[in-house]
């Protein structure tokens, strides 16, 4: 069964009323390597045993081929990563991840999202954690969106 229908025009551009999601590309590099650094040992709690990300000597390389592959994930249409940025494009606030389900999931696509240490606790953040959840189960032709280290815990996602 395949993650999205054929037919399913995914998202390109939306916005909130202190960000704009586009879909990240490779030209978002140095705005997304910035985002990712200053919010280093934070995204480590977060993701590192998982993930391993982001390594202490994460370089502007290794990021440009993070972001690569993020992005044919996207053209693949098997995953999909959105950059959260200012109004004005200016700085990266941070990520959406949309990951198709796990084999034997009681959801229809999970979403991952982060925001850069410095917007944490902020009006931004928790805009960001409301649309992200409305937008998700709206826009997008899931029935139920599941949102691991939130609604479960990453070890029952990876089970499932």
């Amino acid at each position: 069964m395949a993650f999205l229908p054929e037919d399913f025009d995914v998202p390109t551009l939306v916005a909130g009323q202190r960000f704009r999601i586009r879909p990240i590309t490779v030209n978002d590099v140095v705005k997304d390597y910035d985002a990712v650094m200053s919010s280093r040992e934070r995204l480590w709690e977060r993701f590192g045993e998982r993930w391993g990300w982001p390594a202490a000597d994460l370089t502007y390389e290794q990021a440009l081929v993070d972001l690569g592959w993020l992005q044919k994930e996207g053209q693949l249409r098997r995953s999909f990563t959105y950059a959260v940025l200012t109004s004005d494009e200016e700085r990266l606030l941070g990520r959406v991840h949309i990951l198709p389900p796990g084999p034997g999931a009681q959801a229809d696509a999970g979403v991952v999202w982060w925001i850069r240490s410095d917007q944490a606790g902020t009006p931004v953040e928790r805009e960001l954690a409301e649309f992200v959840r409305e937008w998700t189960t709206a826009t997008w032709p899931f029935k139920t969106v599941c949102e691991p280290g939130v609604d479960v815990t990453w070890r029952e996602w990876d089970a499932r």
